[in-house]
């Protein structure tokens, strides 16, 4: 494992977050601070507790999972379409480095981004609601397994992405609608029995239930299905990062 590769690509990435500072982290601070204005405050003093929990903090775990993904899948996709746009990626394809070594330094990048900034509005949510987790453990493994399968997902976007509209494409018309229709703001026990078995076949309830679980012990479906719908995704993500090396799709040509 030559740790010094991933070490530079990881610092490389890393280093960009610092230029991009307003976009990478006051911009979705802002957002979620404004979501927690409207909905757990002047929506929430409306609403009944949900299994015991206000309706502002019930929120807290949705509006980070929100930010987790859109922002993980960002990072990492937008971390390997630069070097693919300019060029650069055949420096690093050409380096004594292996698909392993590439993988973990962008996306460990990315994910390391999107967990500071997951905490950084944790942090925040405590300003405007007050906030309990029962399952720290849980909650912090929840946090990095979600935000490295997702900045997976994210780097097999920037291969696959051919232009700029792409890399918004999927985050923009896919991920968020998925996880404002998975329970960010309410829970799916709310729905009508139809409604609700539909919304099951919505892989980000899975995520926001289990990560929702370790704040309150309530969630909509069960934590170990929750656990393995998500590394289920994970080990989807590791074979198409496979077979992306293997094959040099987008990357060789």
């Amino acid at each position: 494992m030559n740790i010094h590769a991933i070490g530079a690509i990881y610092r490389f990435e890393m280093a960009r977050t610092g230029r991009t500072l307003l976009q990478s982290v006051v911009s979705p601070v802002l957002s979620t601070s404004l979501y927690f204005i409207v909905f757990g405050s002047a929506i929430g003093s409306h609403m009944n507790a949900i299994d015991g929990v206000t309706y502002g903090a019930f929120i807290v775990p949705g509006l980070i999972m929100l930010a987790l993904l859109t922002q993980s899948i960002t990072n990492a996709a937008f971390g390997i379409y630069f070097p693919r746009f300019v060029g650069t990626i055949y420096e690093v394809l050409s380096a004594p480095v292996s698909f392993v070594e590439i993988t973990l330094g962008y996306v460990g990048a990315a994910a390391t981004k999107s967990i500071v900034l997951g905490l950084i509005i944790l942090a925040t949510s405590t300003l405007f609601v007050p906030v309990q987790v029962l399952h720290p453990v849980w909650m912090v493994g929840f946090l990095v397994l979600t935000a490295v399968t997702f900045s997976l997902f994210g780097f097999i976007i920037g291969i696959w992405a051919d232009g700029f509209e792409k890399l918004q494409m999927i985050p923009l018309l896919i991920v968020t609608p998925l996880t404002f229709l998975g329970g960010s703001f309410y829970s799916i026990d709310m729905l009508p029995p139809f409604w609700r078995s539909v919304t099951l076949f919505n892989p980000v309830v899975y995520l926001i239930s289990g990560f929702r679980w370790s704040f309150f012990g309530v969630s909509d479906v069960n934590i170990a299905l929750s656990l393995g719908m998500t590394l289920a995704f994970l080990v989807a993500c590791l074979v198409a990062v496979w077979w992306i090396f293997k094959t040099g799709y987008r990357l060789k040509s």
